[in-house]
């Protein structure tokens, strides 16, 4: 059951309109990293967690958090849109200011959503539910979270530069910190869970049915070998069940493969034509 309480959780109130930057808060709200994708993420991860325990709480927790941010996030773009000035064509000519304004603002921010947000990214993406991952594997589902506080809170400290009102600054420096948080929270989840299953996910498939003889191989498969210098090209492995190796030159594993030619009613190029190509000369093609 959720309950929606009115207040915020924290300010969202700008010190002045600025249609421009509320395009580019749209970002941070309805982008692939915004935040009804980490609420819905959050979510679904919880609600599909098969018992109940702590980590089932601290995704829901956290989840429901996120509509708090969601909520911010489409108040403060609201207010950003409020009391903007009536800006005519004409007007740009002769003010870069004005012409700024023109060419930068979101004309849905008025035609559709009637001077509200809208669950879109900063260039009118619709968001969609393909941005989030709940995989059932909570080692997998929290480093996914990890990943897209990461890249939230990059984007959120970018905006934060792109900034001088006071009153955003403020409410980007509570998203700030609370990416913070939750980076924390979610590496601290994933620490412990690692020490119970070890790193690997997923941590129950049986290690003999892998081919072990390559599972702890760095193949240089770039120009030059400077990645040999790294950690993982020698010493154990980080999961402590092998020994990190580097082949500098690789060889295949496999021959070169021979497809037979498609049935008849496939309508593909037929075997004759590939065989007296230029392109694709193949002799064993009958």
């Amino acid at each position: 059951m959720f309950y929606h309480v009115k207040d915020l959780q924290y300010h969202a109130k700008p010190d002045r309109p600025d249609p421009v930057f509320a395009k580019k808060l749209q970002e941070v709200l309805g982008g692939q990293y915004g935040e009804i994708s980490v609420m819905m993420q959050y979510l679904f991860q919880g609600w599909n967690v098969r018992g109940n325990g702590k980590y089932k709480d601290l995704l829901m927790d956290i989840g429901t958090e996120e509509i708090a941010h969601v909520e911010m996030l489409a108040t403060l773009i609201a207010r950003l849109l409020d009391n903007t000035p009536d800006l005519e064509l004409d007007d740009a000519v002769d003010d870069p200011v004005v012409a700024a304004i023109l060419g930068g603002s979101n004309p849905q921010h008025v035609i559709v959503s009637g001077l509200g947000a809208m669950p879109v990214d900063s260039v009118g993406n619709r968001w969609t539910a393909n941005y989030i991952g709940a995989s059932g594997n909570l080692i997998a589902d929290f480093r996914a979270n990890l990943m897209a506080e990461s890249m939230g809170r990059l984007q959120v400290s970018r905006l934060y530069e792109m900034t001088n009102d006071k009153g955003v600054r403020d409410t980007l420096s509570w998203l700030i910190a609370r990416d913070t948080a939750h980076q924390n929270q979610w590496y601290a989840a994933i620490r412990e869970l690692e020490e119970k299953e070890n790193i690997v996910v997923p941590s129950t498939f049986p290690r003999e049915l892998e081919k072990q003889q390559v599972a702890y191989t760095l193949f240089n498969f770039s120009q030059g070998d400077a990645s040999a210098e790294g950690r993982w090209a020698h010493g154990p492995s980080m999961d402590g069940c092998g020994t990190f190796n580097y082949v500098d030159r690789p060889v295949a594993f496999a021959p070169a493969p021979h497809l037979p030619p498609a049935p008849p009613y496939i309508f593909n190029t037929p075997p004759w034509a590939m065989r007296k190509s230029d392109d694709l000369p193949d002799p064993d093609t009958k």
